[in-house]
C-alpha cells in the first residue's frame, strides 16, 4: 500500500504544472469538460501501462527525441487550428476525421510519451517491483492532476469569455511546441 501512495504522490507533484495539464485545461475551451477526462483518463492508463510494463525497453526500442519532436510539432498545429479554424467548420470536419475523445486520447498521448512523469513511473516500477500498485499510484495521482487542470480550465471559462479562453489556450499550445523545439534543437547542438 506504501508504493501506492508513494507512486500517486510522486506522479501528481510531477504533474502539477506539467506541459500535459495544461493540454487538459486548454482542451476544456475547445471540447466538453466528460470527454477531457475520460480522453485524458485512457491516454494516462494506456502510457502508464507502457511504463510499467515495458520499462526501460522502451528507451531502447523509440528515439525520445523524435516523439518528444512530434509531439511538440502537434502542439503548434492544434494552437494554430484553435487560434484560426473557423468555428463552424471546425466542428464539422472534427466529426468527419476524428471526434473530441480520440483527438485528446492521440494528443496527450503522444506529449505524455517520454515525459518525465512516464519515466518517473518506469523508474518506480523497477525501483519497487510491485507494477500492480505502481501502475493504479501513478496512474490515480496523473489523472488526479490533470483533473485539477480541467477544473481550471473550467473555472476559467466562466470568468472569461470563451473566445478568449481559446486563444489563451492557442498561444499556451504554440508556446509549449516551440519552446520544446527549441529545447530539442538546442540538445542536438
Amino acid at each position: 500500500m506504501s508504493v501506492l501512495l508513494a507512486s500517486f504522490l510522486l506522479i501528481f507533484l510531477a504533474e502539477m504544472g506539467d506541459k500535459t495539464q495544461l493540454v487538459a485545461m486548454a482542451f476544456t475551451a475547445r471540447f466538453k469538460v466528460s470527454q477531457v477526462l475520460l480522453a485524458v483518463s485512457a491516454a494516462t492508463i494506456v502510457n502508464n501501462f507502457i511504463a510499467v510494463a515495458a520499462g526501460s525497453f522502451i528507451s531502447g526500442l523509440f528515439n525520445v527525441d523524435i516523439i518528444k519532436t512530434v509531439s511538440y510539432a502537434l502542439f503548434i498545429i492544434f494552437g494554430l487550428w484553435t487560434l484560426f479554424g473557423k468555428e463552424g467548420e471546425e466542428e464539422a470536419s472534427a466529426k468527419v476525421f476524428i471526434n473530441p475523445f480520440f483527438t485528446v486520447v492521440i494528443f496527450f498521448f503522444i506529449s505524455e510519451f517520454g515525459d518525465k512523469t512516464q519515466l518517473a513511473t518506469m523508474s518506480l516500477a523497477m525501483k519497487y517491483n510491485a507494477p500492480v500498485y505502481v501502475f493504479i499510484g501513478a496512474s490515480l495521482g496523473m489523472i488526479a492532476a490533470n483533473a485539477v487542470g480541467v477544473a481550471a480550465g473550467v473555472l476559467l471559462g466562466k470568468k472569461v469569455p470563451a473566445h478568449i479562453v481559446k486563444r489563451i489556450a492557442g498561444v499556451v499550445f504554440i508556446t509549449i511546441g516551440i519552446i520544446g523545439l527549441i529545447e530539442i534543437i538546442r540538445g542536438m547542438v
